[in-house]
């Protein structure tokens, strides 16, 4: 086994042959950390203990009552940490030959059979602290790892420093290099040890020539321990060399003394002697941060071996951490991509009010195929649309993302609810033989007080009643999208107002512990009981609502992403709607205005009777020009005034700009200057133009 050393104070492990040589160390390989365990130190024991020599160093030591006792006890202290399972997996075991050499050599008697012992709990301990590590998904959760495990079997304190920011994947950071204390640990607080009052022990310590650690002004992030919060490392200079080296060092190295006070601060004293370690963490391609383990004078200072079981506890460290850098840019990414996916906010149209829940599965399922939309039709209604793209992945997300898109091109068509599933059904064959998904769509006529619902396969709806019993809808279920050649059904039900629709996904009604239809019991009783609560004479607040339907979810309850989203339906009073037909003839703008005005007198709003009177003389003559059949004129009042005109005619206007000499073209530049808003919609019978007055503030009824 070859050796290097690692500064001028001896020979150290071999480290596995690297790449490049940057200001930290990037193109290295990681190291090493454990080829073997060379000698047969002990992990250090603090003085005064029993079977202490008088320095407690070397295999020389004859105490092997005391020191098996505390070897075994840091051992344990360690794999307390440790659930029953065996090593984490891909964790790097560490050869015992040296161990195997000292029990069975020649001359094997009680004081090697101590060393083996010795040895044997050390590998222990760098197995326990490895698999502490291990275990860590989050950043958070490893770099606490690496604490808990290391202190204070292994060291009194720790200081854990990580680049700020992290860099990610193979992203090449720009600028200066930063690192931010990111953690902090200890053994105990400073005034339990005594010797900040000058002391017994602070004498002892200052007597051998060393920095008493406990008078250290312990101050960082935490409140912890003496550390700099930002340290920027200059190129060239003693940190970075360290760094660069990759290789833990004692704080008395050459190089160390140097780069420890650059790191912790230059206001803070350093540990004399071998109480310091300075470890750099090296993830897959580059050095992300240092950690420092301290010992304090009471305690024996770090040994040789001591830099191999640093080396292995900062591999382990700086691999997970690598990893979970990765896993939160992976998790990041996938939130985003389902958030833009789903809807940033509902509409709210005419004669319904609408809320909306989304949860995902869990932290190990961020991306599913659940969504939901709400999107607002000609002639006030509204389509009400969820459905749920089966798997857990970024590729259900995108599907779920296509079809989301296509239905709501097909319900700008004003196509039928069971055509529109046809539609879906189709393009998701085109997507790919596998690519199925549930969904109902369903359209809500606030005039009529009617909703039209076509289901492929989802579960079913349910209607809460004003008087507060809540039903199950009966909804042909249909065949899942993708499946091909099925028709699709729809019922046409009442929706009376004061009635609560709510469209899920099965993630809200279906566990591990649930079928389905106990599920969908559970939700129609606890809509039930909320609507007691509130009162059989109103209907629950919405968002309220949505909150306490989820709050029936169980602990076990939460194995898929749910979807949530209910409608209010309020509906338009008839009172409050005008219709005519008109025939396609040169009279009808002006029986058209006769007809507005009237319906502005029933309703007091005169004031708008000019406006209103030309805007509709526009539209109806532009309508009449080209339509073949009866034209239909309405009018709506609710918190604007609402003017559709429907003809036959597919070619929806446009507003263009009029020459000096030309006859016509002005009037969707009147439209569009007088009217609050304004738009059309191509139907499957022909278009609907519509534009909307504001209501004057005596008759604003919002």
């Amino acid at each position: 086994m070859t050796e290097y050393p690692t500064s001028q104070e001896g020979p150290q492990p071999t480290v596995a042959p690297g790449g490049g040589t940057d200001e930290l160390g990037h193109g290295k390989a990681p190291i090493a950390a454990a080829e073997a365990v060379r000698t047969h130190a002990d992990f250090p024991r603090p003085r005064g203990t029993a079977g202490d020599g008088s320095s407690g160093h070397g295999p020389a030591d004859s105490g092997d009552g005391g020191a098996r006792t505390r070897d075994g006890e840091a051992a344990r202290n360690a794999g307390r940490t440790e659930d029953a399972q065996g090593p984490a997996a891909g964790t790097p075991a560490i050869p015992a030959t040296a161990t195997a050499t000292a029990a069975g050599g020649q001359g094997s008697g009680p004081a090697e059979a101590g060393v083996a012992r010795r040895e044997g709990d050390r590998l222990r301990f760098v197995g326990a602290a490895t698999r502490r590590i291990a275990r860590g998904i989050d950043l958070d959760e490893i770099v606490l790892g690496l604490c808990r495990a290391t202190v204070p079997t292994f060291s009194d304190a720790i200081l854990v420093y990580l680049r700020d920011p992290l860099p990610v994947g193979d992203e090449r950071p720009v600028g200066p290099v930063v690192l931010r204390l990111r953690r902090t640990d200890r053994l105990r607080p400073i005034d339990d040890l005594g010797l900040a009052d000058g002391g017994e022990g602070s004498g002892a310590a200052g007597g051998a020539g060393e920095l008493d650690f406990s008078q250290l002004p312990l101050v960082g992030p935490q409140g912890d321990l003496p550390a700099a919060e930002l340290c920027e490392i200059r190129p060239g200079g003693a940190l970075a060399e360290v760094l660069r080296g990759v290789r833990p060092v004692f704080g008395s190295a050459p190089g160390a003394r140097d780069a420890l006070p650059e790191l912790l601060g230059s206001d803070h004293p350093v540990p004399r002697g071998q109480r310091a370690i300075l470890a750099p963490l090296r993830g897959r391609r580059r050095v992300i941060g240092a950690a420092v383990f301290l010992r304090t004078p009471d305690r024996d200072s770090f040994e040789t071996n001591d830099l191999l079981v640093a080396a292995q506890l900062a591999t382990h460290t700086a691999l997970g951490i690598d990893k979970a850098v990765l896993y939160g840019r992976e998790a990041y990414i996938a939130d985003e991509l389902q958030r833009t996916m789903l809807p940033d906010g509902l509409p709210q149209p005419t004669g319904v009010r609408l809320a909306s829940r989304y949860l995902p599965a869990a932290e190990t399922a961020r991306v599913g195929g659940d969504w939901y939309d709400a999107i607002p039709l000609p002639g006030s209604r509204v389509a009400l649309v969820v459905g749920d793209v089966m798997g857990h992945s970024m590729t259900s997300a995108a599907i779920m993302g296509q079809l989301r898109t296509t239905a709501q091109t097909l319900a700008q068509l004003d196509l039928p609810p069971a055509e529109v599933l046809h539609h879906l059904d189709e393009q998701a064959q085109r997507l790919g033989s596998d690519r199925m998904a549930t969904c109902l769509y369903a359209v809500y006529d606030p005039v009529s007080h009617r909703i039209t619902i076509a289901n492929a396969g989802h579960p079913p709806p349910v209607l809460l009643h004003l008087g507060g019993r809540a039903e199950v809808l009966r909804v042909p279920p249909g065949a899942p999208i993708g499946v091909g050649g099925v028709d699709f059904e729809a019922v046409e039900l009442d929706a009376p107002a004061g009635a609560t629709l709510l469209l899920y996904t099965d993630g809200l009604v279906e566990s591990r512990l649930r079928d389905v239809w106990t599920g969908i019991d559970q939700l129609r009783d606890r809509l039930a009981t909320t609507a007691q609560l509130t009162g059989l004479d109103h209907s629950p607040p919405l968002e309220a609502l949505c909150d306490d339907v989820l709050d029936m979810l169980g602990p076990g309850d939460r194995d898929d992403d749910i979807a949530l989203l209910a409608a209010r339906f309020e509906g338009i009073a008839p009172s409050d709607v005008a219709y005519w037909f008109l025939d396609p003839e040169e009279t009808a703008p002006g029986r058209a205005r006769r007809f507005a005005r009237r319906a502005l007198a029933r309703w007091g709003l005169e004031e708008l009777s000019d406006s209103l009177e030309l805007l509709v003389s526009e539209v109806v003559t532009n309508a009449v020009r080209y339509a073949e059949r009866p034209v239909t004129l309405r009018l709506l009042r609710t918190d604007v005034l609402r003017c559709e005109v429907g003809d036959d005619s597919p070619q929806l206007p446009r507003q263009r700009r009029a020459r000096e000499t030309d006859e016509g073209g002005r009037g969707l530049f009147l439209v569009n200057r007088l009217a609050r808003r304004w738009g059309a919609t191509r139907l499957s019978s022909g278009k609907v133009v519509w534009f909307e007055l504001s209501l004057p503030a005596a008759h604003d009824r919002r």
